[in-house]
């Protein structure tokens, strides 16, 4: 099993950070610190902890920069780091970019979005979830009260994930999908040809969205729940100050 992060977005709402850099490149340490830490930091250094050694990239907008700052990762976090280009990263949305990574997948993979800040418990969590044919699990969070901007998502016992979107009454869900995900070996050939379904019909579809496809397919996609951690999706300068303050407590 090796590391899997997306990390292609332009993060357009983070400017003037992100009109040099990539989302996930945009610092979360003290603001004004040299050298300060990135949300790619604490993932490598989530999955380096958790006992990989691999970790694969996608990367698209302003991905010189993670070009750059390769050979110093994996110094930094003893990994290996393949980048995977998205060609399409300014014009499409992210279900292309995991389709893009379709062919590491086939290793099995733990899957982190490049704009969540989350601590190491969460990938713990995904790996003690691992069995029972369990074939590709969610990180769930139930403690949150959600809104309109969350991926919302709706478990049923014994049937697992029913739906996942954005687009549904908070109410009616059981719990927030964080951006990481346990990926089996096994799931790869199905996701990859759900995902493809997914951006052929519309390439603005999020790969969630290739999660419900797979679902309507009749595929069981499970969930763990994370418990009460401090973890945010960085879309915002708010989400930013929030970021920085969970981020000085690793």
């Amino acid at each position: 099993m090796i590391g899997l992060v997306l990390a292609a977005g332009a993060g357009r709402r983070l400017r003037p950070y992100t009109d040099t850099l990539p989302k996930a490149l945009v610092p979360v340490g003290p603001e004004g610190a040299e050298d300060s830490l990135t949300v790619l930091d604490l993932t490598l250094a989530n999955f380096a902890e958790i006992g990989l050694t691999e970790v694969a990239v996608v990367v698209g907008y302003r991905k010189e920069a993670v070009y750059e700052r390769r050979a110093a990762l994996e110094a930094k976090y003893g990994l290996t780091v393949t980048l995977i280009d998205n060609d399409r990263a300014e014009e499409w949305n992210n279900a292309y970019s995991l389709w893009c990574a379709r062919e590491v997948i086939g290793q099995g993979v733990i899957l982190a979005n490049g704009d969540t800040v989350h601590p190491v418990s969460v990938e713990r969590t995904l790996l003690a979830a691992r069995g029972d044919g369990r074939r590709i699990i969610l990180a769930l969070d139930t403690v949150k009260k959600l809104a309109d901007e969350e991926m919302k998502v709706v478990v049923e016992a014994g049937r697992g994930v029913r739906r996942i979107t954005k687009l549904m009454d908070p109410a009616e869900a059981g719990g927030e999908y964080i951006g990481v995900t346990l990926i089996e070996a096994e799931a790869a050939a199905e996701l990859a040809d759900a995902l493809r379904t997914t951006f052929e019909r519309d390439p603005q579809l999020y790969y969630e969205d290739g999660y419900q496809e797979l679902i309507d397919r009749g595929f069981t996609i499970d969930a763990a729940p994370i418990g009460e951690v401090p973890w945010v999706e960085i879309d915002n300068h708010a989400d930013l100050a929030k970021g920085r303050e969970i981020a000085c407590q690793y």
